[in-house]
């Protein structure tokens, strides 16, 4: 797809909505305008295109509200908490922006603005969690609310907010007759900008309360719960279902068994010997001050890595949050995984690198779904058709449960 955001960072972070505009997230054309008034612009006009578009939906959100256009109003409202999402995204790290803090508050108004309108409403909920809880909305199957059917909870990845797992999935697989379950886990939306609840890699734990919530539903059927997992989520979900035995199935969207092997081989290419970056919070001083220059000069880096990774992790420098990220590994862990388990595999997904050594680890009932660019879905979480993606997985979940 031609470009249409001048700068690469604003088009990783703002093609997003592209994939749900099957799932009533976003149009095209409204992307595009986005992208045509930031211009050349920075991050603040990144952040004002966004929002002055959401703002406008709310506008007409309301107005058909107050007329009796509840499906009108519904759409507005939703098309406005995924802009309003979109809009804090380049400002993430430390200190946290004042910006961040709205932004967010604005995206769970619209989101439950919608939410109430439709035929079969839905309310926010809180999932207790160790000291605290977590925002979560039970999505029920469409038409079919009350009927006692199979649950998908979905896990977020890295950077991405409660509306994303329902624009990406939840909508999808509500049309086919499946509950969903989206939250916000610890490092993820509302509970790391609300509550500053850092990332985790026992994801295990945290799936642990979900799945005690999920228990206590009486649309759930206990037999039929599924952890599904995109972007670092194809690592969190088979390291819940790897410490979770109530899990039916598993699905990871790439499947990445250690986060840390990516950074293992930058460190080698620079310099390391595989013994040195088999520690990488032990790399010598001389080596983590070159990443540290080669990231700051980098626009994508310095996002990726000093404001989103460091805020995301709880790390204050580089060799903190490569000790983080060292504790994300499966190592030892897969022979664990015993449910029916689906990966996906899209051939120009960096992330996916892995995929298929973890794939051939697996000893549970298994497939491996391969996703390239003749289809329009070679790039991470097949983000360009996300519909094939769901029907393929779907289909799948059909069959297994």
């Amino acid at each position: 797809m031609t470009q249409i955001f001048s700068d690469a960072l604003h088009e990783q972070l703002g093609m997003w909505p592209i994939a749900y505009i099957p799932y009533g997230g976003a149009d095209f054309g409204e992307v595009r305008s986005v992208a045509q008034t930031i211009g050349d612009g920075d991050d603040n006009a990144f952040y004002d295109a966004w929002t002055e578009a959401a703002d406008r939906m709310m506008d007409e959100g309301r107005v058909a509200e107050a007329h009796g256009h509840r499906v009108s109003a519904r759409e507005y409202y939703l098309r406005a908490a995924c802009f309003y999402a979109k809009a804090f995204h380049p400002h993430f790290g430390y200190p946290v922006d004042p910006r961040i803090f709205e932004s967010s508050r604005w995206q769970i108004d619209a989101f439950n603005r919608a939410l109430a309108l439709g035929d079969d409403p839905v309310e926010p909920v809180r999932i207790p969690f160790e000291t605290s809880s977590m925002l979560a909305y039970v999505i029920p199957a469409q038409g079919r609310p009350n009927e006692r059917r199979p649950l998908l909870i979905l896990t977020n990845g890295y950077d991405g907010t409660i509306t994303d797992p329902f624009f990406a999935s939840a909508v999808a697989a509500s049309r086919r007759g499946y509950h969903c379950l989206i939250f916000d886990g610890p490092g993820q939306g509302t509970t790391l900008i609300d509550q500053g609840i850092h990332m985790r890699p026992d994801w295990e734990i945290v799936i642990r309360a979900v799945v005690d919530f999920a228990l206590t539903l009486p649309n759930v059927d206990a037999s039929r719960i599924v952890s599904s997992g995109w972007s670092l989520g194809g690592y969190l979900s088979p390291r819940a279902a790897s410490g979770e035995p109530r899990l039916a199935a598993c699905v990871a969207d790439p499947a990445q068994s250690c986060i840390a092997d990516g950074f293992r081989a930058y460190a080698i290419k620079l310099g390391a010997t595989p013994k040195q970056a088999a520690q990488l919070s032990l790399l010598p001083d001389a080596l983590i001050e070159r990443m540290e220059e080669i990231i700051a000069h980098d626009r994508k880096l310095t996002w990726s890595f000093l404001k989103r990774g460091y805020w995301v992790n709880g790390a204050s420098n580089l060799r903190e949050y490569l000790a983080s990220v060292e504790q994300f590994t499966m190592s030892g862990r897969i022979g664990n995984i015993q449910c029916p388990t689906l990966f996906t595999l899209a051939e120009d997904d960096p992330l996916a690198s892995g995929t298929q050594a973890f794939f051939d680890a697996l000893q549970c009932p298994k497939k491996l779904l391969r996703f390239n660019k003749t289809q329009g879905a070679g790039e991470h979480c097949e983000m360009t058709n996300r519909s094939l993606l769901n029907r393929k997985v779907l289909d799948w979940l059909d069959e297994v449960l």
